[in-house]
């Protein structure tokens, strides 16, 4: 059985977004002035957007540590600083913008941002969208409280589980196509990825179902006692969508960039601010 939660949230909708790209192009020019008066220099990795570089709207939503507001309300995170130095190679300035992350596709396609970016896998999404070659890999993983007796994923049959909607653990959970994850009593897919930790926390689900490092962000932000089990749901590769009928061919361009970026090091370099073992991230592991 599947139950599916929403959240009131500021709808993403066309004359929004057109207010929002003109001005974030002014608040680009007004950061930069700011910026340069009151510093007296930035790391290349850290550049402030430049007002003549045209903006490249990237749609996203909260999911520490890959996309998420610093104390001063921010867009920071793995995600968002790789977007910026990829960008700016490409000669553009990254601007990050929260979605709903159930409404990326028709973003997307109705050109209202650029480009979906947020620990985003390409798995039975092939015809989709417009995706570029995988920049880092991911562990889907299982997490439960520690006095659970889950112990694997066999021992989930009949169990609840909490996941995000439209994620790969939603559809695996409810596709029934892996032999390896039994059929649970109930799946809560909540819109707000948030929400599936206090759902565990409180004993409304018996397990919760997300990226590993997600996990193991928010389990260090707010002391969380969680194990998670041994055996992947999946391992994914993560990657930047864009819609299939965009022509500018920036999914190949980036594509490439991320290849400049592992070569010279600054993909280690980057992921390396937020976690201890970005290596970790960089290669496929079992």
């Amino acid at each position: 059985m599947k139950h599916k939660f929403f959240e009131r949230r500021l709808p993403c909708r066309s004359p929004l977004f057109r207010v929002l790209r003109a001005g974030l192009v002014l608040g680009a020019v007004c950061c930069l002035v700011l910026a340069l008066g009151s510093c007296g220099g930035q790391t290349e990795t850290e550049t402030a957007p430049h007002s003549d570089l045209p903006v490249i709207l990237v749609g996203s939503d909260n999911y520490p540590p890959f996309h998420y507001e610093d104390a001063n309300g921010q867009p920071t995170g793995i995600d968002v600083d790789l977007a910026k130095e990829a960008f700016r190679r490409m000669g553009y300035q990254a601007m990050f913008v929260t979605i709903d992350w159930e409404d990326k596709k028709d973003l997307v396609e109705r050109g209202e941002i650029d480009c979906i970016w947020g620990s985003f896998s390409i798995d039975g999404r092939e015809d989709q969208y417009l995706w570029t070659e995988p920049y880092l890999y991911s562990r889907q993983v299982v997490a439960v409280r520690q006095d659970s007796d889950i112990q694997t994923l066999a021992d989930l049959a009949g169990k609840r589980v909490a996941v995000q909607s439209t994620t790969k653990p939603e559809e695996l959970f409810l596709a029934h196509t892996d032999p390896r994850i039994p059929r649970v009593a109930e799946v809560f897919s909540l819109q707000d990825r948030e929400l599936i930790y206090p759902y565990l926390s409180k004993g409304y689900a018996d397990a919760l179902a997300a990226h590993e490092t997600a996990i193991l962000q928010c389990m260090s932000d707010y002391s969380l006692d969680y194990r998670i089990l041994d055996e992947p749901l999946l391992t994914v590769g993560l990657v930047v969508a864009f819609a299939r009928t965009d022509q500018r061919g920036l999914d190949k361009e980036l594509s490439r960039t991320f290849e400049e970026m592992r070569a010279d090091g600054s993909l280690e370099q980057i992921v390396g601010r937020y976690l201890d073992e970005p290596q970790r991230l960089l290669e496929v592991t079992p």
